[in-house]
């Protein structure tokens, strides 16, 4: 027994190395590094199969939705090393996660290792030396319900991205891409910005007390605000009786600024009183909230520790796989009996045995999908480490994640916090009714004593932002000092205020997650990637934390609205989301609902009816939203513009619009303001001395630059008969028409404007690229010039970044064999790599993060992995670095475009 072998197989190498010390020895430990196959390129089919039914998606629809698997370029070594790794094994473990995706990679190890030996599925959702060991001793056979589902899910993205992604191609854009729950999710942001679009601002005024319950009205600490409530019994309007059009609901009474501060005139005369009417008390009680979800997670380190849902998950899966809490995709805020036990005790110990209630607090979700429905993400093993504990252990961010999750499962498991909420009515009656126009103003006040505060020593929830609730937040923090009914107050001061109603907020990546949560669209394990996924596609740009939508989304949503509108309905697309739950659940058979969803049955129409009998879709209509009547936004090849109607045989007016301009921004009257700004045409700088040439700067497409203008083409003499004199119209001589020279032109420097640049530097720019020298070695020219990529020196095929712009001009021979001695790469320019870490645990190579041609990434010489938009690259850390590469190396090699071979003229038909 003792020589027996064991192959155990995880996903990641990190897992791989956390688990084999809890496995001792007898057990080999390695790591797939995601899945190892996937669907094949119908282009890379072979060429028996594509013209079959498996050609259009590698998937055959015909035959039972059967997809063609390949082993990636990337995995082939992988499968090598499992191959031979397992020739020496008695036995295998799969010990993937849990989950639809886990349980899938697992059967493709399967399909493609195909053991002889007994095969056992080890499953657990935390790494401890107790739950593998467990997990060893009690495994179960592979879930092929599960695999169902997940390889459903992978068929339907496939069909649905196929099969509408070509549409948006010919009709918005080349590269565009639809998805199933992406697009619904893109949708959801474009809705509100529609919403946003439609608003109309409504002003109110009301009045805010600073009152006191002494004659003193300056007594330190006793102060208080109270709000105008009522104007003579009448409810007085704030925001949320306004409709987003600007309309009062209701029978609120709206003050305007002129009655708001006739009030305020009359209520701050010395006979006018301030008596309390009533002061009411009641009990207030708060209870911790639920242990995290995957979704609650990623919403509350999106509030607290502004990290994206993308970073969210990769730093939890970073704590999971190395032993800290347990496993991060879940849908259940549920704790096992062991967490319970261990909340409860490290609260009390910390906090006092008062702090936690009697009986324990239970959780349940409100999931449909037993199936995902682990237990919350929570520290790992029956007795928790506090962060003070691994505060030497755990860095950055995976530290501050940690700390999140340890307080929340705490807190969970505590006291309600109570107190008492006191409100109090105020009746300011000025000495002449008459002249205030009411009888009589009622302000309110409320403040929360907390006497308990139970579960908030812990944790405290954070909140999104909510509309129009500055007055509830102000009504919340406000303290109030004792007071009876009858108490005459003295005022200290009245201001009467003004406010705009706010139009619905954007979404931020927590809400979201929430909102996708609470539609049922989409599932745990994938909000982060949908969110990443519309970022990536340049459908939505983040706003500091608000998700701002791109014109070509609004281009995208309405194609996909008015040609597929029931697959990006929200509760279609909840509805599937709920097949794939009864697939997962063994109560739903794969292939006959993707018949259904393909071919249509029952009310569904289809998916490959829809696409064939579109219709005509007009893409100018499409891609044009109407501003005004006189403007229309088009989105075309290189960005959205306003174009306005000319008279016939002229050219319509048209202006780009500024990129940093949101939609909700471009109203009526900033594209006319647009418009009707100057034309910024070509600028003549002077004539170029040495060619006698015309040099204007002009703004293009790109950026502006100054050009030199070619003269026109002399005219052609007419023909003239001699007899008569007659101009003749001789038939012109066919001939090849010469190529109109090229004329010189050179980008402005970043710094130069296009409105100041003179002809001096308009002719050093022109001049470029400059010879700086010769190499003394080989006599090559050594010229400093600018390109895509910046300012570089350039000596044959070799070349050179450098720092600036202006050393094209200023750079000298010695600095430039300065430059061109030293290594092209790494020692030259230290400053390169942003950050430095140890070795990665694959490639044995030190990790770098370095700031390229596009964009920060992180690379360990071998490996070079793009850091994602909108992820803070002070964030990354080590193990975050570790991931990036590992998904990298999972994704394979970039694929290159095929070549296309020349097309083959047919040969000209005999003529009989």
């Amino acid at each position: 027994m003792s020589d027996s072998r064991k192959l155990v197989i995880v996903e990641s190498p990190a897992k791989a190395k956390t688990i084999a010390q809890y496995l001792g020895d007898g057990y080999e430990v390695q790591a797939s590094v995601g899945h190892i196959r996937d669907l094949i390129e119908p282009k890379n089919l072979p060429p028996e199969l594509k013209k079959g039914s498996l050609g259009k998606f590698s998937i055959d629809v015909e035959g039972g939705f059967l997809p063609y698997y390949v082993v990636s370029d990337a995995k082939k070594r992988t499968v090598t090393e499992l191959k031979k790794a397992l020739k020496d094994a008695d036995e295998l473990y799969l010990a993937t996660d849990e989950d639809r995706e886990g349980e899938a990679i697992a059967w493709h190890l399967l399909e493609v290792l195909k053991p002889k030996v007994p095969v056992k599925r080890m499953v657990f959702h935390e790494i401890t030396k107790d739950a593998i060991e467990a997990a060893r001793n009690n495994p179960r056979e592979l879930d092929t319900a599960l695999v169902d589902a997940q390889e459903t899910r992978r068929i339907l993205d496939r069909l649905f991205g196929f099969e509408i992604s070509p549409v948006l191609w010919r009709k918005v854009g080349p590269g565009l891409s639809a998805g199933r729950v992406q697009s619904a999710a893109t949708r959801l942001v474009v809705d509100r910005e529609r919403e946003r679009l439609a608003f109309i601002s409504a002003s109110y005024w009301d009045l805010i007390a600073g009152l006191a319950p002494g004659a003193d009205a300056d007594q330190a600490g006793k102060k208080f605000d109270a709000r105008l409530a009522r104007l003579d019994g009448r409810r007085v309007a704030s925001g949320r009786d306004f409709t987003d059009l600007g309309v009062l609901k209701g029978d609120a009474v709206a003050l305007d600024e002129k009655a708001a501060e006739a009030l305020s005139a009359a209520l701050t005369k010395d006979d006018a009183r301030f008596t309390v009417l009533r002061v009411e008390s009641k009990p207030y009680t708060r209870r911790p909230a639920a242990p995290f979800t995957t979704s609650t997670l990623q919403q509350e380190a999106g509030r607290k520790l502004r990290f994206t849902a993308r970073q969210t998950m990769s730093v939890a899966q970073s704590l999971y796989e190395n032993g800290y809490i347990t496993y991060m995709r879940t849908d259940s805020p549920a704790l096992s009996q062991q967490a319970i036990q261990a909340a409860r005790a490290q609260a009390s110990e910390l906090y006092g045995a008062d702090s936690i209630p009697e009986k324990p607090r239970v959780y349940t979700g409100k999931s449909k999908n037993a199936q995902e429905a682990h237990e919350a993400v929570r520290p790992s093993g029956d007795v928790f480490r506090t962060p003070s504990e691994l505060a030497s252990t755990l860095r950055g961010n995976d530290f501050k994640l940690y700390d999140l999750i340890w307080k929340r499962t705490v807190a969970s498991q505590m006291a309600d916090a109570r107190g008492q909420t006191a409100t109090v009515t105020i009746e300011g009656r000025p000495a002449d009714a008459a002249e205030a126009g009411a009888t009589a103003a009622e302000f309110t006040a409320s403040g929360t004593v907390i006497t308990f505060r139970g579960f908030l020593a812990a944790y405290e929830e954070g909140r999104d932002e909510e509309r129009d609730d500055a007055e509830a937040a102000a009504e919340r923090e406000t303290t109030l000092p004792p007071m009876t009914e009858g108490q005459v107050l003295t005022l200290a001061e009245l201001e009467a205020k003004g406010h705009e109603t706010s139009p619905p907020a954007r979404y931020t990546e927590a809400s979201l997650v929430k909102k996708l949560e609470e539609l049922g669209i989409g599932r745990p394990s994938t909000y982060a990637s949908i969110i990443s996924t519309i970022i990536d596609r340049g459908y939505i740009s983040p706003r500091g934390s608000a998700l701002v939508p791109n014109w070509i989304a609004f281009s995208v949503v309405r194609l996909l609205e008015e040609n597929f509108g029931e697959l990006v309905e929200y509760d279609f697309t909840a509805e599937m989301e709920e097949d794939l739950d009864r697939i997962a659940g063994g109560e739903q058979d794969r292939v006959e609902w993707l018949k259904a969803f393909y071919f249509g049955g029952g009310e569904h129409r289809g998916l490959r009816d829809t696409v064939e009998n579109l219709g005509e879709i007009d893409a100018r209509e499409i891609n044009s939203v109407r501003i005004s009547d006189d403007i229309t936004l088009r989105i075309g090849k290189y960005g959205p513009y306003l174009e306005v109607p000319a008279a016939e045989g002229e050219t319509p007016r048209r202006v780009n619009v500024p990129e940093e301009l949101a939609p909700d921004e471009l109203t009526a009257e900033k594209a006319q303001e647009l418009i009707d700004a100057p034309v910024v045409g070509d600028r003549e700088l002077g004539v170029n001395p040495e060619t006698g040439k015309m040099i204007v700067a002009k703004d293009g497409r790109y950026g502006p630059y100054v050009t030199e203008l070619e003269p026109e083409p002399p005219a052609e003499e007419p023909v003239v008969d001699p007899a008569t004199g007659e101009v003749l119209e001789a038939k012109p001589k066919a001939k090849k028409k010469a190529a109109a020279p090229k004329p010189r032109t050179a980008s402005l420097f970043k710094d130069m404007d296009p409105m100041t640049v003179d002809l001096e530097t308009a002719l050093k720019l022109l001049s470029l690229p400059r010879v700086v020298g010769q190499d003394p070695e080989t006599g090559v020219d050594i010229t400093a010039q600018n390109g895509r990529y910046g300012p570089y020196l350039k000596k044959g095929t070799d070349s050179r970044s450098l720092e600036s712009e202006e050393q094209i001009f200023t750079i000298e021979m010695p600095a430039v064999l300065e430059i061109f001695a030293q290594p092209k790469y790494g020692a030259r320019r230290p400053s390169s790599a942003l950050k430095e870490f140890e070795a990665d645990p694959v490639s044995g190579k030190l990790i770098k993060v370095r700031d390229g041609r596009f964009g920060p990434y992180v690379t360990d010489g071998e490996t070079n992995a793009t850091i994602p938009r909108g992820e803070d690259v002070e964030a990354v850390d080590f193990d975050r670095a570790v991931q990036l590469l590992a998904d990298k190396r999972a994704k394979g090699p970039a694929k290159k475009p095929a070549k296309r071979a020349p097309a083959k003229r047919a040969p000209a038909k005999k003529k009989s």
